[in-house]
């Protein structure tokens, strides 16, 4: 007979729960991969507000979404989106920017209106991608610059990719001036705005 403490048994069952979260989104990810692939993912665009969705991104960081700092504009119009598509490429793009920024060193998140898009920025000041990988990132099961303590599988930013394309929008890559990467994501507005 093995005998817990109480102490023991409540990190096992927090090691479980994490483990199992990490399973369900590596489940989710290959799922919506194959139906973008297919050709048959389910988008239900509609008018929405940026910062009523980056609470529910920022959600799944847990504590660390204190390393990411918002800069996005009240008055900036709602994006023509599908609300939980839109939170899963924010929350794969921030998760990304935390773990690859030295942890003295923000994640920003900045937004503005360009012409009649929207453009989301996600800043890291991590190591960064040389010019010529950008485009590699966005391979399925690529993970440029693997080291031990980086997990995941390299789906998040071809996921993430494939959505914002379905949503009519892009996702690219860009330098940060003085170190990092900033992935922009630009969006449609919706009518009007």
């Amino acid at each position: 007979d093995v005998h817990w403490t109480p102490a023991d048994r409540a990190e096992l069952l927090d090691t479980a729960h994490e483990s199992l979260a990490r399973l369900d989104r590596l489940v989710a990810n290959l799922l919506d991969m194959s139906r973008l692939q297919a050709g048959v993912l389910g988008v239900s665009a509609e008018p929405v507000a940026l910062g009523e969705i980056l609470p529910g991104a920022l959600d799944e960081l847990g504590p660390l979404a204190g390393r990411v700092r918002l800069d996005v504009p009240a008055d900036l119009p709602d994006l023509l989106a599908d609300p939980a598509l839109l939170e899963r490429i924010l929350a794969n793009l921030v998760s990304n920017a935390v773990r690859y920024s030295p942890p003295d060193r923000p994640v920003v998140v900045t937004a503005g209106r360009y012409g009649g898009r929207a453009e989301v920025r996600v800043i890291d000041r991590g190591p960064g991608i040389p010019r010529d990988r950008h485009e590699h990132v966005f391979l399925p099961f690529q993970r440029l610059g693997d080291r031990d303590t980086h997990t995941g599988v390299g789906l998040g930013l071809a996921l993430s990719r494939g959505l914002a394309e379905a949503m009519g929008g892009t996702l690219t890559p860009d330098e940060t001036p003085g170190g990092g990467l900033s992935m922009v994501l630009t969006l449609p507005l919706a009518e009007g705005a």
